[in-house]
């Protein structure tokens, strides 16, 4: 089609209900300044390979700051508003019209880019963005200044081009990140994170879905159409069947390949061997961020926001941590004007009230009626909170015990770990519970804000097992509201304490350690950071288990946490040894 079609049909912008931490930006930089798109734009790399990239520019001529967002998936369903798990750069019309230029660029061999695609967040690939952050510093619609947004996948790259210093780069806003990619995605609690990649590679990287082509125009006229919050309500329904049907796709070659890499820790290519992730660079990041972290994405990138906070040399009062509530919502249109306030103000020197912003907000679930959503500190852990620990007693036959701040007498409490498969015998939980539940009555009003883990002395009868924990309150009425998660490999439970932090005890699964039948040891459960305040004449539930289907959250409240895993890998008797070695360790503000 001719170039001139392209803005015939303007796109549709469009928010969603979660913008703005807890305040209102004092002014804008622009406003209304409209949308172009330059179609196509091809960006050139050091050994002659062209990547493809749809540029977005205000109508109004000038020069402006870019935000960049580096993709490793065909882009064309993306500004439609398909609710699509990779729709994770915002929305183009909504940048635009605050004054910024965004530049969407697709890696080698997506899309009209040309190359072969590599391994997913390759060296070669760091070069490739690093290359689209100089060349987008030199284009005519630009001030010279480059930022990074997005979420995910377009999150997740970012810390590691900000431990580079390219000298264009100002800022960065990511949501929902990980800064180790064995630990936080590819070998999630210490087993090949199956499900997820089944699902990611089918949807993602099937042979029409890597080359899909939508004319720009086209692209403009469904946005019409299919960018309406009531699409993804009908989608939400009907989400875990859609789920399934993706990863009955056949992903391309290359894609496989990548995938038998990740879950065999083999490399045939060395040249594009996955990087490892940033964790080990952060303290390189010393420009201004924001990162934001969704309460309800359990079984990847959880702990890599609180790792960037902590670990940047980036000043306080010019890095910001959002601990925002459980939300999943296709496209992820969040944070979009929080993330335009923030350039405002480090980028445009905007004096919008961004530098009085507390360094850390989080979302109180379970606020009372006249009280604020978001409560505010200076660091994170909240300087004046307090870690505690509760102690669950030895459960009955049914699997109920309870939680106590004192240490109980020793004792033991068994559950059965029974993966789902063809032919398992109904009822086996009537003999012995598959879930164990221990519950505290809320008897003063308390605020949970921090860090939360397991400590489980473990006993198994066979050489693995998979343990899944999830904390819970439960109001008044009896509904139950998910507060944390976490899920660990029992055999994988060396603890790395040079790349641990306040948040999260990093488990090491290259150590494997198989367990003795009936010999106890020492757990580690990292569980998802938690903000909530809980009321007297509430309770907080502590459930383990080994199947994680037995305790996963719903995707109606948010949560999406993967329950399709064969865990356990063996039916076995599992026990939880009470006394001083079994501890729940929560934080709460004074």
């Amino acid at each position: 089609m001719p170039a001139w079609l392209d803005n015939l049909i303007p796109l549709k912008a469009r928010l969603n209900h979660l913008q703005l931490a807890g305040w209102q930006p004092a002014k804008v930089a622009d406003e209304g300044l409209g949308c172009q798109l330059l179609a196509d734009i091809m960006i050139p790399m050091k050994d002659g390979i062209r990547l493809s990239a749809d540029v977005y520019i205000p109508k109004k001529p000038g020069r402006y700051p870019v935000i960049l967002q580096f993709s490793a998936y065909n882009r064309d369903l993306h500004t439609i508003g398909v609710p699509k798990g990779t729709n994770e750069i915002g929305s183009p019309p909504v940048i635009t019209g605050r004054g910024y230029v965004q530049v969407v660029v697709t890696a080698r061999g997506i899309g009209r880019s040309e190359g072969e695609l590599m391994r997913w967040h390759a060296e070669s690939e760091v070069q490739d963005h690093l290359a689209c952050v100089a060349w987008c510093a030199e284009q005519s619609w630009s001030s010279g200044d480059v930022c990074l947004f997005g979420t995910s996948y377009y999150g997740m790259n970012q810390p590691t081009i900000a431990a580079h210093r390219p000298p264009a780069l100002k800022a960065f806003f990511c949501n929902e990140i990980c800064t180790d990619f064995r630990r936080h995605v590819f070998r999630y609690a210490g087993y090949p994170n199956i499900e997820f990649f089944g699902l990611w590679t089918g949807a993602n990287f099937t042979a029409s879905g890597v080359k899909l082509y939508v004319p720009p125009v086209v692209r403009a006229a469904l946005s019409h159409l299919v960018n309406r919050p009531f699409v993804w309500n009908l989608v939400r329904r009907r989400i875990g069947p859609i789920m399934q049907g993706f990863k009955k796709h056949q992903p391309i070659p290359r894609a496989l390949e990548n995938l038998v890499a990740f879950f065999t820790d083999t490399d045939n290519d060395p040249a594009n061997r996955t990087d490892e992730g940033s964790f080990r660079r952060l303290s390189q990041i010393e420009i201004p961020f924001v990162v934001a972290q969704n309460r309800g994405n359990i079984s990847l990138h959880q702990f890599g926001s609180y790792d960037l906070f902590e670990r940047s040399t980036t000043p306080v009062g010019r890095k910001w941590l959002i601990i925002g509530p459980a939300e999943y919502e296709l496209p992820a249109y969040s944070w979009q004007l929080e993330a335009l306030a923030f350039f405002d103000h480090v980028v445009k020197g905007i004096e919008n009230g961004y530098d009085r912003q507390p360094a850390v907000r989080w979302w109180r679930d379970g606020a009372a009626q006249g009280e604020p959503h978001w409560g505010g500190a200076a660091a994170f852990p909240v300087p004046d909170s307090r870690p505690f620990t509760l102690h669950p007693t030895a459960a009955d036959k049914s699997g109920t015990g309870t939680l106590q701040a004192e240490i109980p007498a020793e004792a033991s409490s068994h559950w059965l770990a029974v993966p789902d498969v063809p032919g398992l015998v109904p009822g086996t939980d009537t003999v012995m519970p598959h879930v164990l539940r221990f519950r505290l009555p809320i008897t003063g009003n308390m605020e949970l804000v921090g860090p939360a883990r397991l400590r489980l002395a473990l006993s198994s009868s066979e050489i693995d097992t998979h343990v899944i924990v999830r904390l819970d309150r439960i109001d008044r009425a009896g509904n139950r509201h998910c507060l944390s998660m976490g899920n660990q490999r029992a055999a994988a439970r060396h603890a790395m304490p040079d790349v641990s932090t306040k948040v999260e005890v990093a488990i090491d699964d290259r150590a494997l350690m198989p367990l003795k039948p009936n010999e106890p040891v020492d757990l580690v459960v990292n569980m998802t950071p938690t903000a909530a305040v809980l009321q007297a004449g509430d309770s907080l539930e502590l459930a383990v288990a080994s199947r994680p289907a037995l305790l996963a959250g719903a995707v109606k409240d948010g949560f999406l946490s993967y329950e399709g895993y064969a865990l356990p890998q063996y039916i076995a008797r599992n026990t939880m040894l009470h006394g001083p070695r079994t501890t729940l360790e929560l934080t709460a503000l004074a």
